[in-house]
């Protein structure tokens, strides 16, 4: 479990965001739960960059985030999270593809566990990441919210 030293909440189209900052980066962005009833004003300067970016995107006028991030994982996980950043905007890549790029052809499974486990959603854009079959597969989210992402960024799948 990371810990969090500060978070903002955030209202967006699939739902309320907790995003969560440590040592000036953002280390974590998921699904709000029932504790954070209310969304939060961002404060400072990064919470407001963060903030802004999100609502661009979610608006059709952003394709890359440029606020700093530090997820934290496993080597693997580490791998998987760094190569999901390279799946340009509207563009989709099989788990398959992931790990055969990151050297592990094998490890298909192993690359769809670690999207499971990607702490910043949407920045790092684990909701690329198709079925072998081009279809939408599991997403820690939920498969409505990955398919929400998709269309908005005009994806084929």
């Amino acid at each position: 479990m990371q810990r969090i030293m500060k978070s903002i909440t955030l209202d967006t189209p699939i739902g309320r965001l907790l995003v969560g900052f440590e040592e000036s980066k953002v280390i974590s962005i998921a699904m709000a739960d029932e504790n954070h009833q209310r969304p939060t004003m961002p404060c400072t300067n990064l919470e407001k960059q963060v903030a802004q970016e999100l609502e661009e995107y979610f608006n059709g006028e952003r394709r890359e985030f440029s606020f700093p991030i530090k997820p934290k994982g496993s080597p693997f996980q580490m791998a998987v999270w760094k190569e999901l950043q390279q799946i340009p905007y509207g563009s989709t890549a099989t788990y398959g593809e992931i790990a055969a790029r990151i050297g592990n052809p094998k490890a298909s499974r192993a690359v769809g566990m670690a999207c499971n486990r990607n702490p910043v959603l949407v920045a790092v854009p684990c909701h690329r990441v198709v079925g072998s079959n081009g279809r939408v597969t599991g997403f820690a989210a939920g498969t409505d919210k990955k398919e929400f992402l998709l269309k908005l960024e005009n994806s084929k799948f």
